[in-house]
């Protein structure tokens, strides 16, 4: 709706004509009480452009104040302990001007109780000659994935409020990036959240040795859900429909009784037997084989190989079994053996701690989170000690061979291939110039 501004010039008109526009005005007034909203016609939604102009309409619409600079937008944060009015005055203006905009701003939110670190922008104009306090010409906000609300300083010194409601759609993101430094921070910076990379990494733990095969440079592919507002903010993230490294493939396919699993591009079940990896971002620190040991000091076999975590990092089941040991043994720390079938075992030392519930007896699933990485034992800082067993006997995690994957058929292979279509399609059409854009969103959401 258009706003009243005094600077805009009147037309003069007659009073008898100004009574019979009012007349009609009332008329109209009296039909629009009566009538069912839907007959308003629809406003046409706002392009990206127009949404940040909007957003940003308390510095972009002030003008320079007689006696001082141009508005120059200062982004703050409230802290611990302090109050919406401190921290706009930290921008450099005076109390009572702090004041004033925290008092508009309780027409459309509440600011007593507010969060520490919650973000906002205040366009502040400095005195020319830098002499005196900076004067405020207006604040802009977020209260909700899709609100916002600025502040402008009108021409006669008033706060003008103004808030917005943007529309959020659902739409597949496709992300591509190259690695630099860790999977995480690259997957990140492309817009996926913590949660879709824990995904990703836990896809290719089966196929993919993070601390070997990998480095700078490597490319990756993303596709998920995502729900963003008109001017392109991703708001929340949904499932992981699609992953690519180093020319391995994962799809994201529901089979006909519900399971919703990840397959490669032949529509093989990429869930492996048992993880590679399992532990998220570690890196190898030592081998199977022997070796000279660091505590004793002589050279001994070692029978599993070491994956070098920060304490308290989370520890996955290798695969779905029966815990068998879940107890302090000797030398290892706190120890966890997790028994699959086909003969085979898998073990997990120098643990911190089990995770919850975690004892004897109990069937996991490959993924689920068993204990946490510690230096409990004879270790000299923290890290995973992991095992596989075969019929009793200790083998080298690195190469041993496990049962693989099943491989769709029939109507599901049908589907499968459909759907891969689709989202290679999506990948050819829209894979660079999305990637750019989540990489900007993302830069601006963590401001």
């Amino acid at each position: 709706m258009q706003e009243f501004d005094p600077r805009r010039p009147t037309f003069r008109l007659t009073p008898r004509l100004a009574i019979g526009l009012a007349g009609v005005a009332a008329l109209a007034i009296g039909w629009k009480l009566n009538t069912d909203q839907t007959a308003v016609p629809a406003k046409a939604p706002l392009d990206p452009v127009a949404i940040t102009a909007l957003q940003h309409a308390a510095f972009t619409q002030s003008e320079a104040q007689p006696g001082f600079t141009r508005p120059e937008s200062v982004p703050l944060k409230v802290r611990p302990g302090e109050t919406l009015e401190s921290a706009v005055q930290r921008a450099g203006v005076p109390r009572d001007e702090a004041k004033m905009a925290v008092e508009t701003l309780a027409e459309a939110m509440d600011t007593v109780h507010i969060k520490a670190g919650m973000a906002f922008d205040a366009a502040v104009a400095k005195p020319r000659g830098e002499r005196g306090p900076a004067r405020l010409i207006g604040l802009s906000l977020r209260t909700g994935p899709a609100n916002s609300i600025t502040l402008s300083r009108t021409f006669d010194g008033a706060m003008r409020l103004r808030e917005m409601e943007e529309k959020i759609r659902d739409e597949q993101m496709v992300a591509r990036g190259e690695i630099s430094g860790s999977l995480y921070e690259s997957a990140s910076r492309m817009g996926a959240n913590p949660g879709l990379v824990s995904s990703m990494v836990k896809l290719f733990s089966h196929k993919v040795d993070f601390d070997r095969d990998l480095k700078a440079g490597d490319e990756f592919t993303m596709v998920f859900d995502r729900k963003v507002t008109e001017s392109g903010r991703t708001i929340e993230t949904g499932a992981l429909e699609y992953a690519a490294i180093k020319g391995v493939q994962f799809y994201r396919f529901e089979r006909a009784n519900g399971d919703v699993q990840y397959f490669d591009e032949n529509g093989k079940n990429i869930k492996g037997f048992l993880l590679r990896t399992p532990v998220d971002n570690a890196r190898m620190t030592s081998r199977f084989g022997m070796r000279r040991h660091p505590i004793l000091g002589y050279n001994r076999m070692h029978q599993g190989i070491d994956f070098g975590a920060g304490s308290g990092t989370p520890v996955f089941a290798a695969g779905d079994g029966v815990v068998v040991e879940a107890r302090r043994w000797g030398g290892y720390g706190n120890w966890v053996r997790i028994r699959h079938s086909g003969g085979f075992d898998t073990g997990y030392a120098h643990l911190s701690r089990f995770a919850k519930g975690l004892r004897a007896g109990q069937r996991v699933n490959q993924g689920q989170v068993i204990a946490y990485v510690g230096s409990t034992g004879a270790s000299t800082g923290p890290h995973l000690h992991y095992e596989i067993w075969q019929r009793g006997k200790r083998v080298n995690p690195i190469g041993a061979k496990v049962p693989q994957g099943t491989v769709l058929a029939g109507s599901e292979l049908a589907a499968f291939r459909a759907q891969k279509a689709r989202i290679d399609a999506l990948v050819r059409a829209q894979g660079g110039e999305t990637a750019q854009l989540a990489a900007a969103e993302t830069a601006s959401v963590r401001r």
